[in-house]
């Protein structure tokens, strides 16, 4: 009788808990939240409560703790009221009449200004941008600001590390930011950090998950930004990690894959913008705030030279400032669109305006590589592949063992934007991300010539092609689909 009655009770009670998870879920979980990313987390709760409810408290949340969002609040506001006034760029040529517009969306979410007298060279061999990079180390004289979401020391990056050293025996000041979880995951982790500290260069870990230390936030929000600052004089940003191009991956070994990239050399004004970047995200994790290395972004313009802005974003911001960026882009095009993205899983909002793009007349291209290196993105990815292409969208398949992992797209003839975000919702919602957009035709031609030669090594991917795909590689790329909402 007593064991009867205690087993009726285990039975009432966990389904009393189970109501309460579900009612408490329906009023917590779409606060906030996109419509499709509560229906995920909701039907993930319903269908599996325990299970799903212990998901969404650890991951459940995209914000930054509050104290970081706050000094994101104290920066932004200190670059706006030392760069009031500033945004004086060259008008020789005519503007298109919605820039003014996309300069002002960036201002206000991102505080950076639009300057102009830049300077800007592209560089999309692997080997060769490290070296620049090194080299450009090399002529240091007072600080080197190093931010990477991956950083390891192997025999391709060795002359780096090397460069480093070098200017911290001529008394240069080396600062290094690099992700925590990112960099954990590569085999030589350990022996980068005491390479760092043996040389005495000042490191410290990005977006930590160590909560013994006090140090914790949901583990999968990263911080992807890409750059590379010297003396306030010359910048480095694009998609390129500081690794060997196959990351050191056994698997990535065996299957011979090899990473494609593309950075960006600046000089100029910009590299102020980029520099308050690391500024920013070193404060963040030290409470270090280096204002003597704040360098003032000038008014000079030199006729010739390009016009840039910098954009971050992420976690840290109210809004998806990458993804307000390029919406606004994609719906002022007139002519043509050329994306490059290695992971490119868009929200409602961006295949909406991509298709909407199409059936306003404008050709669309869109670069990806033919393989992947993770298989939950990659065949989310390929779940949008039948709309696009109904649409119109030509989709270029950058062929094996290449993993195209440039992040790029141009605008007609007048605007580029490079940086590190990829055009899926993990860099709009989760990773804390950097764009660039540049204006000047002599920079979207070199771009063009960039694309011209992904193509060349690409193949086109037609909608006959892709409706003979087998039900399985269907089937998964759709259950992978179903995973992307859950942000």
């Amino acid at each position: 009788m007593e064991t009867g009655f205690w087993v009726s009770f285990s039975i009432v009670l966990a389904l009393l808990i189970d109501f309460v998870i579900r009612v408490l879920a329906i009023i917590f979980v779409p606060r906030n939240r996109k419509p499709t990313s509560a229906t995920a987390w909701l039907l993930a709760i319903f269908l599996i409560p325990y299970i799903g409810i212990l998901f969404f408290l650890l991951i459940g949340s995209y914000k930054l703790p509050k104290s970081r969002r706050q000094k994101q609040d104290e920066i932004n506001r200190f670059i706006i009221d030392s760069t009031e006034g500033i945004e004086r760029v060259r008008r020789d040529h005519p503007w298109p009449p919605w820039l003014e517009g996309v300069v002002e969306l960036n201002r206000n979410l991102g505080a950076m200004p639009l300057v102009g007298g830049n300077r800007a060279t592209l560089n999309g061999d692997y080997q060769g941008s490290l070296d620049a990079m090194a080299e450009e180390i090399g002529t240091a004289k007072r600080y080197v600001h190093v931010e990477f979401y991956i950083l390891t020391l192997d025999k391709t990056t060795a002359p780096f590390f090397d460069a480093l050293e070098a200017a911290v025996q001529r008394g240069v000041t080396v600062r290094v930011l690099l992700d925590h979880i990112a960099s954990l995951r590569t085999p030589d982790y350990k022996r980068t950090l005491k390479r760092l500290t043996a040389m005495g260069a000042r490191w410290q870990l990005m977006l930590p998950v160590q909560p013994l230390k006090r140090k914790y936030q949901r583990p999968d929000l990263r911080n992807h930004r890409k750059l590379l600052v010297v003396d306030g004089r010359v910048a480095f940003m694009g998609s390129q990690n500081v690794i060997d191009r196959s990351y050191n991956k056994k698997s990535n070994i065996r299957r011979g894959l090899k990473w494609k990239e593309l950075i960006v050399r600046l000089e100029g004004p910009i590299v102020a913008g980029l520099n308050a970047i690391f500024i920013t995200d070193w404060y963040s994790e030290t409470d270090e705030l280096l204002r003597r290395e704040t360098e003032p972004i000038t008014d000079e313009i030199d006729a010739n030279e390009l016009d840039a802005q910098v954009v971050p974003s992420g976690p840290g911001f109210a809004g998806e400032n990458n993804l307000r960026l390029f919406l606004a882009l994609l719906y002022y095009a007139q002519e043509r669109i050329v994306i490059t993205s290695p992971y490119f899983v868009p929200d409602e909002s961006m295949l909406m305006a991509i298709t909407s793009a199409v059936q306003r007349g404008i050709r669309v291209d869109l670069f990806v590589s033919e393989i992947g290196d993770q298989a939950l993105v990659y065949h989310a990815q390929r779940s949008y592949y039948e709309a696009l292409l109904r649409a119109g969208v030509r989709i270029w398949m950058y062929k094996a063992p290449y993993i195209l992992h440039a992040k790029h797209f141009t605008i007609d003839d007048d605007v580029a934007v490079i940086g590190s975000s990829n055009m899926d919702m993990r860099s709009f919602q989760l990773n804390m991300e950097v764009s660039l957009m540049v204006r000047g035709r002599s920079f979207v031609d070199e771009m063009r010539k960039v694309e011209d030669g992904y193509r060349q090594d690409s193949r086109e991917l037609t909608l006959d092609e892709w409706m003979k795909q087998p039900l399985r590689s269907t089937v998964l790329d759709n259950l992978a689909r179903l995973t992307s909402a859950l942000q």
